[in-house]
């Protein structure tokens, strides 16, 4: 019973977060004068190669977006930073490698360790402050955010390439790019190679995270600070630790996309993508800070992100923002779904504790006759 009990609480909070967020969507799409069913006629229509080869690769830097920010909540840190951190993680990573010190892979993965270093050194400054002076990581990682904008925007005005009306990094040389896999036919793109840097985090997130001694303090600090104390854990410590971490995996979000072949290969405010750290926060609540969670709602807004873009092409009458309505109303009603079954799951093991010692309790007769 307390099996099924389980298996249904984990399989019921989705699906009804998904039925719920299908007719609250259709709804809003009734609200602003278009039709629901060319709306859901699109969006789940099964995509073409192409589109699935770029629902693969958005996924790959969603998911890092979303591990970079699981690591935070599962200490209860809110790491809010991540938009700032893969930001200058990626300007340092595509500094090094246009400037071409190190030739071929060894250029590569030094740029990748440097984007790591940067993200976490980003992040420790948020940890820091919290650590020391008690201030709140939202507050801090949001004002770094900004920050970061600020600081990249003036090294590459400073510092970059002049390109047409903007400027950039140096380009990488061809030896430091990746050609990528090629699911389908050559015209339809390729998977990108550094993609598979997502699968290696998130092996490794749950390995740390659900193997390892530090993963239990981590996971037990954030359940309870003064029992993980109390068992010797140095909170501060762990604080710094873990946005360090988060801050580490958050400078790989956008290098799948720097190097591949397909890619410019320079970094410039007209071809980095940003707002994958706020998408990425989403998504973590959206998995339950569980990579194989997280994975799926990477896909999924990697999907809905994707079919967005057919419904400018279909002759419909439906915005493409609707599609982030959609993703927001996901998120919301997910988490809601989760608290509601949580409950009802709870209720159904106090009943089941409470008979249990009902039918243990000895009865009156029997009372008497000990």
């Amino acid at each position: 019973m307390r099996i099924l009990v389980k298996v249904g609480s984990v399989v019921l909070a989705p699906l009804v977060a998904l039925i719920a967020s299908m007719l609250i969507t259709s709804v809003v799409v009734a609200f602003v004068g278009s039709s629901p069913s060319d709306f859901w006629s699109v969006v789940l229509a099964w995509p073409e190669n192409r589109i699935l080869v770029n629902i693969i690769n958005q996924s790959s830097m969603i998911f890092l977006s979303g591990l970079a920010a699981a690591i935070g909540f599962r200490m209860n840190l809110f790491n809010i930073g991540v938009e700032g951190q893969y930001r200058i993680a990626s300007y340092v990573a595509a500094v090094f490698a246009g400037a071409a010190f190190l030739p071929g892979l060894l250029n590569v993965v030094v740029a990748i360790l440097l984007a790591m270093l940067t993200g976490a050194a980003w992040a420790a400054i948020a940890a820091l402050l919290k650590v020391f002076r008690g201030v709140s990581e939202v507050i801090s990682t949001i004002m770094l955010n900004s920050i970061a904008v600020f600081v990249v925007g003036y090294f590459i005005q400073r510092y970059g390439q002049k390109a047409g009306d903007g400027r950039r990094t140096t380009p990488l040389e061809d030896s430091s790019q990746f050609g990528g896999f090629l699911p389908f036919a050559e015209r339809d793109g390729a998977v990108w190679t550094l993609a598979l840097i997502a699968v290696v985090m998130g092996v490794l997130f749950w390995f740390v995270i659900s193997r390892t001694r530090f993963g239990f303090d981590l996971r037990a600090t954030g359940m309870s600070e003064s029992a993980a104390v109390a068992s010797g854990v140095r909170v501060p410590r762990m604080v710094v630790i873990s946005m360090m971490m988060s801050g580490a995996v958050a400078g790989l979000i956008w290098l799948p996309n720097l190097f591949d072949a397909s890619s410019p290969g320079y970094y410039s405010g007209s071809v980095f993508q940003s707002q994958l750290g706020f998408t990425g926060i989403a998504v973590a609540l959206l998995g339950r800070n569980r990579p194989l969670g997280i994975a799926v709602g990477a896909v999924l807004f990697a999907f809905l992100n994707e079919q967005a873009t057919q419904l400018e092409f279909a002759r419909v009458d439906v915005s493409k923002d609707i599609v982030q309505v959609t993703q927001g109303i996901i998120v919301l009603a997910i988490v809601i779904a989760y608290e509601v079954v949580r409950r009802w799951r709870t209720r159904l093991e106090q009943r089941h504790v409470t008979a249990t010692v009902q039918d243990d309790r000895p009865s009156d007769a029997e009372a008497v006759t000990a």
